[in-house]
């Protein structure tokens, strides 16, 4: 038989303070620590996020968020390099102090979503040209792209929304060097191949994604944050 989460309805994680740690943050669903030492301590919650806003404490949210992630980091191990270093706890990471790239990261692979900075939302306005590609005429709601794009935004400050970027424009504003931004893409759409294929061999459709880039001390690029879950990726069953 399959593991299973306890039927715990009453057992949440709304926050995750410890006063003996230093340096924290508390971000939308996870609560971070910086030890001072080139280590962070990463702890998902049980909030939910929503349009950044939490909308709800789902019990054992953090910990399935945690674990679907370990799952995609090591099975994308031998792509890119990534920040874990050890899971002391179901819901707790212990990665890598990176220098977070100031460019958001999401590949599509359907014409699909709901924001405004999403392709379909933008399709939807007239818009062909968008993030560098252009688009033809003629594409129906959710179709499949002929190929994966990249569509890179800048990362807002808290209040403000991102903003569409062009490969061109991140490295005429010095957001990332000609070089980041090719071993960044190749990155992001070799791992989105691999979640797709992994994704399919279980009878789902992997439509899009967000990944979150940083820079070690010696200026390595490392995949960071969480990769696959459904937080930051929505997924479609193929049947259907």
């Amino acid at each position: 038989m399959k593991p299973t989460l306890p039927a715990r309805p009453d057992q949440i994680l709304a926050d995750a303070k410890f006063p003996e740690l230093p340096n924290h943050y508390r971000g939308k669903v996870r609560d971070t620590y910086d030890l001072g030492d080139g280590r962070i301590v990463i702890i998902s919650s049980d909030r939910l996020s929503a349009f950044d806003s939490i909308l709800a404490v789902i019990p054992y949210k953090g910990q399935v968020l945690t674990q679907t992630a370990r799952f995609w980091f090591d099975a994308t191990a031998d792509i890119c390099p990534n920040h874990v270093l050890a899971y002391p706890d179901p819901n707790v990471v212990v990665g890598t102090r990176l220098d977070i790239l100031p460019v958001e990261i999401v590949v599509r692979g359907y014409l699909a979503g709901t924001t405004g900075t999403s392709i379909l939302t933008l399709y939807r306005n007239g818009e062909r040209e968008m993030y560098g590609h252009r688009l033809p005429d003629g594409l129906a709601d959710n179709q499949k792209l002929p190929t994966p794009i990249i569509t890179p935004t800048s990362k807002a400050n808290d209040g403000d929304h991102d903003a569409p970027l062009t490969p061109a424009e991140i490295v005429e504003q010095g957001l990332l060097s000609a070089l980041q931004w090719e071993t960044l893409s190749k990155y992001a759409l070799a791992l989105f191949a691999r979640g797709q294929e992994l994704a399919a061999a279980r009878g789902l459709i992997l439509v899009d994604t967000k990944y979150e880039f940083g820079v070690d001390r010696n200026g390595q690029i490392i995949l960071a944050d969480e990769i696959h879950t459904p937080d930051s990726s929505r997924y479609w069953f193929a049947q259907t």
